[in-house]
């Protein structure tokens, strides 16, 4: 197996992402707050993929050993300093994930569940009970506990796996053409960070991130094999993300009319 045939594999359920029906439903600053207050999970675990794989691809203990691959660990390199010591709109080195809680401040949605979910967890050991016993939907549980256990397996192919591939690009599109309406002078956090996000994803990241996987997996079938199946189970988690999402922006469109 390669990385055409998992792509190949992986099309149907990209396709179904990408034409999912919340895109429609996109309309307003309240669907927007609706969407950030069950994605915003989503930017967190991303920053725990990229850190699991920083652990795993680069050195980050002592003694300093070179790393077997530098390309690979240059790109995670990159990526995490892009996305936990970025700049923000004043020029202040924010994570990615809170520009996006000040981004979810600047238009009103609430950042109260994720931020108690986060004091809550003490360690990788805990994060997995603390999720459970959350008030979360089940929607978002199970899309966080998936990614989680995938980081616990301490797989590095797996997480890459998670890391590359489920991930959506429409998102950031859709939402500035909203801001654009509602006028971006009147949110300029969301429009700098849905701006930021489109720029960085729009470089060599996709590229470099199916190299990553080659690297991995190399001849072995049985690794390529796990990349393929974990890969379906996170588009799979993505799409029923959504499917709540849109469910809950009907039904407060419903409460509103």
């Amino acid at each position: 197996m390669n990385i055409e045939e998992i792509e190949y594999k992986l099309e149907p359920l990209r396709d179904q992402l990408r034409n999912h029906k919340l895109y429609q439903e996109l309309d307003s600053l309240q669907d927007i707050k609706i969407f950030m207050e069950n994605h915003v999970y989503a930017v967190w675990d991303f920053m725990s993929l990229l850190k699991a794989l920083q652990q795993h691809l680069t050195c980050t203990s002592l003694p300093w050993k070179p790393s077997k691959n530098t390309t690979t660990a240059r790109f995670i390199n990159e990526i995490v300093l892009e996305e936990e010591t970025d700049k923000n709109e004043l020029g202040i080195y924010r994570s990615h994930y809170e520009m996006y809680l000040d981004a979810m401040d600047e238009i009103g949605a609430s950042t109260h569940m994720v931020s108690q979910l986060l004091e809550s967890i003490n360690g990788i050991e805990s994060v997995s009970v603390e999720i459970k016993n959350s008030s979360l939907n089940e929607a978002v549980k199970n899309f966080l506990g998936f990614t989680f256990e995938t980081i616990q397996t301490n797989h590095p192919h797996k997480i890459a796996a998670a890391f590359t591939f489920g991930r959506e690009d429409l998102i950031p599109d859709m939402f500035l053409k909203i801001i654009e309406q509602a006028g971006e002078d009147k949110y300029p956090k969301l429009a700098y960070y849905l701006k930021r996000h489109i720029e960085l994803v729009g470089d060599d990241h996709g590229p470099l991130s199916l190299k990553m996987i080659e690297e991995l997996c190399g001849h072995d079938e049985l690794k390529w094999k796990e990349v393929a199946d974990c890969s379906q189970i996170a588009l799979q988690q993505r799409i029923a993300l959504w499917d709540c999402i849109t469910d809950q922006i009907k039904n407060n469109t419903k409460v509103l009319t």
